[in-house]
């Protein structure tokens, strides 16, 4: 049960912002289900990971009462003759799951690519048993294009695939 959508305004995040969006980053990475990142990555390291500098982006979804319920980071995929191709990675803070959220930074990020010129988004690395998060994309026109078997050590379902996904822009 949830308590319905949440309005969430997303805009620049800003190094003040760290403070509030840390706590939920580091359950989200520490549980170990969803990120590639080390689970025990610390708040110094996960800062500059997280927060970019232009023209790559990170915002900060924010609800009405001016809380951060979520984050999304937004880069080129890779360098070069694939710099064409955008990459994004999300977290929603699991207290504001289920309330489009998710959904309103992953239409944010796709507007931002469209805008930067970027001809695609691929996300490199979604676990295949997070189940919600690809189920999300596939319905904003993502599709699965492989599978790296085994890639990923889950710490409840032992070694699951990673996703490759993409859509045109």
């Amino acid at each position: 049960m949830h308590a319905g959508r949440v309005h969430a305004e997303i805009r620049e995040a800003t190094a003040g912002d760290w403070p509030a969006v840390w706590p939920f980053f580091h359950q989200i990475v520490a549980a170990g289900e969803t990120f590639t990142y080390p689970v025990d990555l610390d708040a110094e390291e996960a800062r500059g990971w997280w927060l970019l500098e232009p023209p790559n982006r990170t915002v900060v979804a924010v609800d009405a009462a001016g809380t951060v319920v979520g984050t999304a980071k937004m880069n080129r995929n890779q360098a070069g003759n694939g710099a064409h191709v955008a990459s994004a990675s999300y977290m929603v803070d699991p207290a504001h799951g289920d309330r489009g959220v998710g959904r309103a930074l992953v239409e944010d990020s796709l507007r931002w690519a469209r805008e930067a010129g970027f001809r695609g988004m691929q996300f490199n690395a979604v676990v295949q048993t997070n189940t919600h998060a690809v189920r999300l994309y596939e319905d904003l026109g993502f599709g699965i294009v492989g599978t790296v078997p085994d890639a990923f050590r889950h710490p409840v379902h032992g070694y699951t695939g990673l996703h490759v996904m993409y859509r045109p822009l």
